[in-house]
């Protein structure tokens, strides 16, 4: 676990930080846009530790998740020693819960909106948009940024995973509608310009150990939740089964 903090730490540095500054300002998605279907890595406990890992190192610095608790991390299986000595900034402590010190008054002068609290991202966009978007940054040079994305059109937020994931541009082609012979701009496809420290297949493993890590903290009860569930309904049968037996066994002699 050190050794990933380690080299994340070394790949971010100070433009990470400063990129993620950038909040997300009001765009439209395009609903157009084909969502990938995420890993559904929520049971891998070293996937979670991962996520957390790119979640403190990448998106913390900006954007807060006040419904979580760093302590809670325990429960994917991070020690509270670990916690305190990786992933804690110099003035939190293990209870506390995970905000930024940069506050929305001064975000929404220097950014023009305050990026928003990740606590249930994952719940209210859902993890195959996280996924897609958060694999979909492209270099658009008429945007603010200097970045655009496939899914959320006009976005404001640039590309914080850029070092790992690479430079890329979008390609388009004029298509023409067989039937009405009309010609549409339809994307394509991407292209790198320039490659990152991350292939693409441990770019998107990356990313989906974020994800998972997304969606794990917008429920971290989730999983009890399930397995308590499943021991109600045993329960619940077998409560029947032994109901049924009973009120066969008291009408058998009524005519």
């Amino acid at each position: 676990m050190n050794t990933w903090l380690t080299k994340l730490a070394r790949i971010g540095g100070a433009s990470v930080a400063l990129a993620l500054a950038v909040a997300m300002a009001p765009a439209h998605a395009d609903e157009d846009f084909q969502l990938d279907r995420a890993p559904n890595n929520t049971h891998d406990i070293a996937s979670l530790q991962h996520g957390a890992q790119l979640f403190v190192n990448y998106c913390l610095n900006c954007h807060s998740a006040k419904l979580m608790r760093y302590s809670a991390l325990e429960q994917i299986g991070i020690s509270q020693k670990e916690i305190e000595q990786n992933l804690l900034f110099t003035t939190d402590k293990v209870g506390n819960p995970m905000t930024v010190a940069m506050r929305p008054d001064d975000a929404k002068t220097w950014f023009g909106v305050t990026p928003p609290d990740l606590s249930v991202e994952a719940r209210a966009r859902g993890s195959d948009w996280l996924y897609t978007y958060l694999r979909s940054f492209y270099r658009d040079d008429t945007r603010p940024t200097g970045w655009n994305n496939m899914v959320f059109n006009n976005v404001s937020m640039p590309n914080v995973l850029w070092q790992l994931q690479g430079i890329r541009t979008v390609k388009f082609e004029d298509v023409k509608d067989l039937e009405t012979g009309e010609k549409t701009h339809q994307f394509v496809g991407f292209e790198t310009v320039k490659p990152g420290t991350m292939s693409r297949v441990d770019y998107d493993a990356a990313v989906a150990d974020l994800v998972a890590y997304l969606t794990w903290m917008s429920e971290p009860t989730q999983q009890t939740r399930r397995q308590l569930g499943v021991f109600v309904l045993i329960f619940l049968g077998v409560l029947t089964f032994f109901a049924w037996r009973l009120n066969a066994s008291y009408w058998k002699d009524v005519q």
